[in-house]
């Protein structure tokens, strides 16, 4: 009997499940990963546009004509729904965590739905908000 082992088979995988396509058929548990960091991103936006328009109203009276055209603007409300549902898709994200850390909710089929929920639950929110505000 030899003391040598042989070396395991090295198979060939890819790094990360985000490499959607070639490896990995697109899921609704990965696709809201990613809607969590890109929303995450996206928040920035609406951050800086408020901050802007904020810094350009202790400037000047003119410089705040132009920030608030700016954010007054199509641009400005689109920036500013986007942020709004960003906030509302963070926070359901948040909740299914909280949910997740409990050890709820772990099996596929539910996973699944928690992604659904998030991804129709934050549209419907910021539908809300944007008819009561």
């Amino acid at each position: 009997m030899s003391s040598k082992t042989t070396p395991a088979k090295r198979v060939e995988r890819p790094l990360s499940p985000f490499m959607i396509g070639p490896y990995y058929r697109p899921q609704i548990t990965s696709i809201s990963s990613i809607l969590i960091r890109i929303t995450g991103l996206g928040l920035m936006a609406g951050v800086i546009l408020a901050v802007w328009w904020l810094m350009a109203a202790a400037i000047s009276d003119s410089y705040f004509a132009f920030a608030n055209a700016v954010v007054t603007s199509w641009f400005g409300k689109l920036v500013f729904t986007g942020s709004l549902w960003a906030v509302w898709y963070h926070y359901l994200g948040g909740l299914r965590h909280l949910y997740y850390d409990a050890g709820h909710g772990l099996e596929i089929k539910t996973a699944e739905k928690l992604g659904w929920a998030m991804v129709i639950g934050s549209v419907v929110l910021t539908v809300l908000t944007l008819l009561i505000l």
